[in-house]
């Protein structure tokens, strides 16, 4: 039996065992239409051929393994990978019964490794030999230095590790559990979490019969070692499965770029590309509010359209493959310079330095002037109309705010799951703020009633929302509905709280770049040499996915000048200069005590 066939059968005997939640659905079907294919057994689990076993030998080292070592295990970061070129290798999937599930069986010519061997989180899986084995075994730096170099064997080695993750999704057990109240907020926000990182898991939905009888509170996350994690924390859960890839705060890399939108993600990708040793950090999840779009039809290239989370894994599978750091689940809270050398601060106290910064850090959604808004945020008021927020929607109206295109989209989408949809626009029409194409498909839906010059003015229900009354502008005519779900896209304020302070900023907290707000004559240059701004956060720029992508792009010529410009100073001084940040840090705690 082949590795393929191996994994099939192992499929096959438990698919009636295994019960899918629809988010791990969902986590599966993004990757698949990522690549765009059904599952391919071929690409998942390629035999090597014998030139590229040959090319390999460069890179690693062969050894000898007698049956029963284990080569990695679960949660071991930064895994080296491995090449069966005698004997055999299992790969086990973590069960909370006492025999571990065989996900795959290597012979001769394969290799081991999945997602986590294109960055540094922890292990799903383990890999351990059944028979005494023969392996060439690529070390971490020389496997980086692999993907950089050999094109066509990295392009084998990407495709082969997302399969596999696809693979591991499906059989829903080297992941977590996710247990709690449908509809509760801090349930939904993990559930973002984990489908936007891609990570495996299961639903279990709890009654509130049986949340009241649980021994603690919900959502919890149930581990695949058995223990539990209650109301964890993003940076908890992050740290705690491995998402969490923090890099040597004693290291200087050539850039770091705050936020992993598509201007965030393209920058990552052109300057890897070119050789800059590049970190970036991100909150939540790759895709930024790009990434929580439905579907993206006006991006060129994609005549069928595109969803943000197909964008956004695509982006970041280009992004690892050239080497890029991500990480995860940490916000940037300040930024300070000394001696050309950028040191950004992170949530929990963790330090990056860098030469040079690429600001995109996008914007966050706007919220609606209504008393008792923040109380039903994620518990009826949602941001993005995504496939897990339309399970909320089934069969139910729902309302869509708002006159731009990512409405236009939502309701367009939501349309064909939901009973009705309500968009409301304050406006008198769409035509200033809706792409044409999306105002004809809207207004000539059945299932959508455009309400012009009106806007919602209360929401009720306990503890969710049950009911909203919105209130015609010109007539103050009012309309109350029992209505659970309301998708407010009404445009957004740039995420630059933390940059008070350290760059320019226009009235409303966008960043100024450029012209005579520029440390140099590029557009994307802000006040401060060596930090750069692009996408949504930056002021009077275009507030479209083909427009941050562009500007991510092109950032990257102006740092390499940049660079090029203050090799030598910057080059000489990194120990220096971090020597000198923790002599600052110290006079600061002198002073403060």
């Amino acid at each position: 039996m082949d590795v393929s066939q191996a994994w099939g059968a192992d499929m096959e005997n438990n698919n009636d065992q295994i019960a899918f939640g629809k988010a791990v659905e969902t986590v599966a079907d993004t990757l698949l239409k990522s690549l765009g294919s059904d599952f391919r057994w071929e690409l998942a689990f390629p035999d090597l051929t014998e030139d590229i076993v040959a090319r390999l030998q460069a890179y690693g080292n062969q050894e000898s393994f007698p049956a029963g070592a284990v080569l990695y295990t679960h949660g071991d970061r930064k895994i080296d990978m491995f090449v069966v070129l005698e004997g055999e290798v299992e790969i086990y999937l973590p069960s909370t019964e006492d025999d571990a599930k065989v996900f795959a069986r290597y012979r001769k010519h394969n290799f081991t490794g999945e997602f986590n061997l294109l960055n540094s989180q922890g292990a799903l899986v383990e890999a351990r030999t059944i028979a005494p084995s023969t392996l060439l075994r690529i070390s971490r730096t020389r496997f980086e230095r692999l993907m950089r170099t050999e094109g066509d064997i990295a392009n084998v080695i990407v495709a082969a590790c997302i399969w596999r993750r696809i693979g591991i999704v499906k059989a829903a057990s080297g992941g977590v559990i996710l247990q709690g109240r449908s509809g509760d907020d801090q349930m939904m926000l993990l559930q973002r979490f984990f489908v936007r990182n891609n990570y495996p898991h299961r639903i279990v939905n709890v009654s509130a019969e049986d949340a009241a009888n649980d021994c603690g509170p919900l959502p919890a996350v149930i581990l695949s070692d058995g223990r539990t994690m209650r109301r964890p924390s993003i940076p908890e859960l992050a740290d705690e499965l491995g998402i969490t890839e923090l890099p040597d705060s004693a290291m200087t890399c050539d850039v770091a770029v705050v936020g992993a939108g598509p201007a965030g993600l393209a920058a990552a990708v052109y300057a890897a590309s070119e050789g800059l040793c590049t970190t970036v950090i991100e909150g939540m999840a790759p895709g930024g509010q790009a990434g929580a779009s439905s579907k993206i039809e006006n991006y060129l290239g994609f005549p069928a359209g595109i969803s943000g989370q197909q964008l956004a894994t695509r982006a970041q599978l280009q992004a690892l493959k050239f080497g890029v750091h991500f990480a995860i689940s940490r916000e940037v809270i300040t930024v300070e310079q000394l001696d050309g050398i950028h040191r950004l601060t992170l949530q929990g106290g963790h330090q990056i330095c860098a030469r040079t910064v690429v600001v995109a850090s996008g914007a966050q959604y706007r919220k609606l002037g209504v008393e008792n808004y923040l109380k039903y945020e994620n518990r009826g008021l949602y941001y993005a109309a995504t496939a897990m927020e339309s399970e909320l929607c089934r069969d139910h109206e729902v309302i869509i705010v708002g006159g731009g295109n990512s409405a236009g989209q939502a309701s367009l989408f939501l349309s064909g799951i939901a009973k009705h949809v309500h968009h409301l626009v304050r406006g008198p029409s769409f035509a200033e703020t809706m792409s044409q194409y999306l105002i004809s498909r809207v207004e000539n839906s059945s299932h959508i009633t455009v309400h012009t010059k009106s806007e919602i003015v209360e929401l009720d229900g306990e503890p969710s929302l049950e009911r909203v009354t919105w209130a015609n502008l010109n007539t103050g005519e009012r309309t109350v509905r029992n209505i659970s779900t309301v998708f407010v896209m009404v445009g957004a304020e740039p995420n630059t709280g933390w940059l008070f302070g350290t760059v320019r900023l226009d009235k409303k907290g966008f960043i100024l770049t450029g012209g005579t707000d520029g440390f140099d004559k590029s557009p994307y240059a802000t006040s401060m040499p060596g930090i750069y701004a692009v996408g949504d956060a930056r002021a009077n720029s275009v507030k479209r996915v083909a427009s941050a992508v562009g500007e991510g792009s092109v950032v990257i010529s102006y740092i390499h000048r940049y660079l090029a410009d203050h090799r030598n100073q910057l080059s000489a001084r990194p120990n220096s200069t971090l020597a000198a940040f923790r002599s600052v840090d110290a006079a600061s705690v002198e002073a403060n005590a």
